[in-house]
C-alpha cells in the first residue's frame, strides 16, 4: 500500500533519506543475529487480563510465530494491502502481529481496547477491513460479539490467534513490499468527531529512528531492555518504544494496564534500560513512601511527554539513580521533537525547551537533520523573533502521507509548501529553542488519547434534559486531563445527572475513555459576539 506521492518519494529517495529496505529486513536480521536473546515478555498479570499464562519469547521463537500467523492469514484469504483491525491489550501476540500482518502483505490497524461500536465501526467502514482480532471477552465486554455485529467476515479471538502462532504448517507468503509501503495505521482525534487514520510507511518509521528517536538521542544501546507502559496502538508506544526496540534488537517488556505495583516490580526485576512515563507517573514514583528503597540502577533513560515535566522530578531522578529524563513532543502524524541529552544538555531547560530543529544555520550535537520546523501566526506569516507565538508546522521524511481515506481533511492539514499544520501553538524562547504554548485544536488529551470536544458535545446534546453543553479539559495528576461537561439544563429544577448522560453515550457506542467524568451545571454558556464559545472563561470558572 503506497500512499506517498511520486514527487515526494523521488525527493526523499534522491536525498538519501528513503530507500527500498523495510522494517521486516531489520526484523529478520535481529532473528538471525540473536535467536536466543529474549525478544518479548508478557505483563506478569496476563493471567488476570486474558486468562492464559504469561510468556517470554526469544527472537527465534518470535520468528516462528510471525511466520505461522502470516501463513494462516494468507490461507484464510487475507489479501495484499488489506487492513487488519485488532483490539488487544498489551500482550505478546499484539507485538508480533505488526510483523505477521506485514509479512502477509497487509497493514495492522491496532485500536485502543477502550473503543466501542461507534469508533470501531467507523474504522471498518473507512478501511473496508474484513479481519478483526480481539481478546474475545475482555474486562466484561464482548469484543467478539461486537466484531460480528459490525460485520467483520473473519473474527479471530486471542486464543485462536495463539493457536495460529503455534501452527507447524508454515507456508511462507510471497508478498512483495518496499520501504514506501505502509507499515502501521494508527488513529487520532482532533476537532473532528470521528477518528482519523494516520498511515506510516517503513521509510517514515526508519527516518524517525535514525534522526528523531535515535539511540543517540534517547540513550539506547544494542540489546537494551525496553519497558512499554503505554497501549501499543499509537505514537507513544509504537514510535518511542516498539520501533527503537526493533532498532536495538533488544527485549520488549509489556505492561498492562497502569499498575504502580507491577510497574515497580518490572522496573526493578526486569533490568529495564529505557521506558516512557508521563510526568504524573514520574511524580508518583518519587512520592512513594518507600522511594528510598527502590533500586532503579539499571534504568538509563526515561522519556516523558504529553505535559511539561517538573524540574524537581528531572533533578530527583538524576540525583537518586543517575537517570536522564528526555522530554518529547510528537503526534501520530509523524511529527516529533526530542529535547534530549545532546541537543538540550541543561536539565532545567529540558523541562520546556525544545530544539528548534531545521532553523537555518543551526547544527545540533545529536546530528539531527532532515526536519524543517516553522511557526506561523494567524495570518499565515512566519514568525522568527523571541517571544513570538505561532502554530508549529512541520515537514520531514517522517511525516505521514495524509489521513487515510480523507483527502478533504488532508488538503486543509498541509500548507501549500508541504508543511503539516499540527494545531499546536509554540513560543520562540531564543535563537535555538521553542516551547509548547497552547493547544489550537479544541480537544481533551486523556492518558495520551485525543478526545474531540465536538464529538462529546454533539452526543450529550442528544439527551432530552440538556439544552446546551460545552466540553473543557480539567487538569488531572494521573491522566493529564479529564473530560468535563458544562451543561445548561432544559429544566433548571430537574437537571440531568452525569450517570444519566453516560448511560446514553454508552448505549450509543461511545468509547469508554471519552465519557465525561465531571459535570458542572451552568446558567449559560459564555460566547463572544459572533457566537463562539469562550472556553477559556469556562476553564476559569
Amino acid at each position: 500500500m503506497i500512499l506517498h506521492n511520486e514527487t515526494l518519494i523521488k525527493e526523499y529517495t534522491d536525498s538519501g533519506y528513503w530507500d527500498a529496505s523495510t522494517l521486516m529486513d531489520m526484523f529478520h536480521q535481529n532473528c538471525e543475529a540473536n535467536p536466543d536473546r529474549e525478544a518479548i515478555i508478557d505483563p506478569p498479570n496476563r493471567m488476570d487480563l486474558v486468562g492464559t499464562p504469561a510468556r517470554r519469547l526469544t527472537w527465534g521463537e518470535v520468528k516462528v510465530a510471525v511466520d505461522s500467523i502470516a501463513s494462516s492469514l494468507v490461507d484464510r484469504g487475507f489479501g495484499k494491502d488489506e487492513v487488519l483491525v485488532a483490539q488487544l491489550p498489551n500482550v505478546w501476540e499484539l507485538a508480533i502481529l505488526y510483523f505477521a500482518v506485514c509479512k502477509a502483505g497487509g497493514v495492522l490497524s491496532a485500536l485502543p481496547v477502550q473503543w466501542r461500536r461507534k469508533d470501531v465501526g467507523h474504522v471498518k467502514g473507512l478501511t473496508g477491513s474484513r479481519f478483526y482480532i480481539s481478546a474475545g471477552s475482555f474486562h466484561g465486554f464482548d469484543f467478539h460479539g461486537m466484531g460480528e455485529e459490525l460485520g467483520f467476515e473473519n473474527c479471530i479471538d486471542l486464543t485462536e490467534l495463539s493457536e495460529m502462532a503455534a501452527s507447524s504448517q508454515i507456508r511462507q507468503p510471497d508478498r512483495e513490499m518496499s520501504g514506501n509501503d505502509v507499515f502501521t495505521l494508527c488513529w487520532t482525534s482532533g476537532t473532528e468527531s470521528e477518528p482519523k487514520g494516520c498511515p506510516m510507511t517503513h521509510n517514515n518509521w526508519k527516518f524517525l529512528i535514525d534522526q528523531v528517536f535515535s539511540p543517540e538521542a534517547c540513550g539506547l544501546t544494542e540489546g537494551d531492555r525496553v519497558l512499554c507502559v503505554a497501549p501499543l496502538v499509537n505514537m507513544t508506544a509504537v514510535g518511542v518504544n516498539f520501533i527503537p526496540w526493533l532498532k536495538c534488537s533488544g527485549t520488549f517488556i509489556l505492561h498492562h494496564p497502569i499498575s504502580m505495583d507491577i510497574l515497580i516490580q518490572q522496573l526493578v526485576t526486569e533490568q529495564i534500560h529505557f521506558t516512557v512515563l508521563v510526568p504524573a507517573m514520574l511524580n508518583m514514583l518519587l512520592k512513594l513512601p518507600n522511594v528510598d528503597e527502590l533500586d532503579l540502577s539499571s534504568v538509563r533513560t526515561i522519556c516523558t511527554g504529553s505535559a511539561p515535566p517538573s524540574a524537581w522530578s528531572l533533578n530527583e531522578f538524576k540525583r537518586r539513580w543517575g537517570i536522564e529524563i528526555i522530554n518529547i513532543w510528537g503526534q501520530n502524524e509523524g511529527t516529533a521533537i526530542v529535547s534530549g541529552l545532546l541537543d538540550v544538555p541543561s536539565m532545567d531547560l529540558r523541562v520546556d525547551h525544545f530544539p528548534w530543529w531545521g532553523k537555518p544555520g543551526v547544527e545540533w550535537p545529536s546530528g539531527a537533520h532532515g526536519m524543517n520546523v516553522k511557526l506561523l501566526n494567524e495570518s499565515g506569516e512566519e514568525v522568527t523573533e523571541a517571544g513570538d507565538i505561532g502554530e508549529i508546522c512541520y515537514r520531514s521524511p517522517g511525516v505521514f502521507p495524509g489521513y487515510y481515506g480523507r483527502p478533504d481533511i488532508t488538503e486543509k492539514s498541509f500548507t501549500k509548501d508541504g508543511f503539516f499544520k499540527t494545531g499546536d501553538l509554540f513560543i520562540i524562547r531564543d535563537d535555538r529553542h521553542i516551547s509548547f504554548y497552547d493547544r489550537q485544536k479544541d480537544m481533551v488529551i486523556r492518558g495520551g488519547f485525543n478526545i474531540s470536544s465536538a464529538e462529546v458535545e454533539n452526543a450529550v446534546l442528544g439527551h432530552g434534559k440538556v439544552k446546551e453543553v460545552a466540553v473543557i479539559p480539567v487538569p488531572d495528576e494521573t491522566m493529564g486531563e479529564r473530560v468535563c461537561i458544562c451543561v445548561v439544563p432544559l429544566d433548571v429544577d430537574a437537571p440531568p445527572t452525569l450517570e444519566e448522560i453516560n448511560e446514553l453515550l454508552k448505549a450509543d457506542g461511545m468509547s469508554m475513555y471519552k465519557l465525561p467524568e465531571i459535570m458542572k451545571v451552568v446558567d449559560a454558556i459564555p460566547r463572544n459576539p459572533v457566537g463562539k464559545i469562550l472556553k477559556r472563561d469556562l476553564r476559569d470558572l
